[in-house]
């Protein structure tokens, strides 16, 4: 258990839409980075199937595209929650810690269901227009959005809580080296760069690059442009 004093500990990053951000000594900024981008891809999915003309088939290929990205990135995420992080917090924390985190994976049992379903949705939309599969999306896209707010939530506020009380910063780095970051190669850094990016405010996004390192603000100002430009095209009725 670390015993770092609280005036050592780095300051936690925190973005709209954000629920908490536990003080202790883990800088958790990419954590939340990606928690930003998660509620922002599932707003804007829920608004793009409620106003999407059905019609309009080459949209909805783009949305079907854009939305195995987003699924990807999650399922990654959660895999490596699963596979690394709940594990390690329930070997070194406390009995009254193993709700919590029995719970997130849980979570995101649930999560992974809709995601499948909702990528059907999409792909049916892109081949044919039909009013019945995008009113059906809608309302999964927006029970999704709710069932990930809630666990993010969840979290943030509490597990959290518990790794910032269990772990060092080096043992969050040695364990997000393993679980999060294995088989990151370039291509797919280029890919999720721009995405994590998309939306975070300026003067906390240059926080996060100077922490990340050059490479990925070079990725960043080399992409983000064609990417905005895919998201609007994508989002267009969003």
């Amino acid at each position: 258990m670390s015993t770092t004093v609280n005036d050592t500990w780095p300051t936690q990053l925190f973005l709209p839409g954000q629920a908490a951000a536990p003080d202790g000594p883990v800088d958790m900024q990419m954590m939340y980075v990606m928690h930003h981008a998660f509620r922002r891809d599932l707003a804007k999915f829920a608004s793009a199937a409620q106003h999407t003309p059905v019609e309009d088939r080459a949209t909805w290929r783009l949305l079907a595209a854009r939305w195995a990205v987003f699924a990807d990135v999650l399922h990654h995420h959660h895999s490596g929650e699963d596979a690394g992080l709940w594990p390690w917090l329930l070997e070194h924390g406390t009995p009254d810690d193993r709700g919590t985190l029995e719970a997130m994976a849980a979570e995101h049992a649930v999560i992974d269901p809709a995601l499948a379903a909702c990528a059907e949705g999409f792909e049916r939309l892109a081949t044919h227009g039909d009013d019945d599969v995008r009113a059906a999306l809608a309302v999964r896209l927006v029970a999704t959005r709710e069932s990930l707010a809630r666990h993010l939530a969840h979290e943030e506020t509490d597990a959290m809580a518990i790794l910032q009380r269990l772990m060092t910063q080096e043992e969050w780095t040695a364990l997000d080296e393993e679980f999060f970051k294995q088989d990151l190669e370039f291509r797919r850094v280029v890919a999720l760069v721009p995405w994590a990016a998309y939306g975070v405010p300026r003067e906390m996004l240059d926080r996060v690059f100077a922490e990340a390192g050059v490479g990925f603000k070079l990725v960043w100002l080399a992409t983000r442009r064609r990417f905005a430009k895919r998201e609007e095209r994508t989002f267009r009725y969003a």
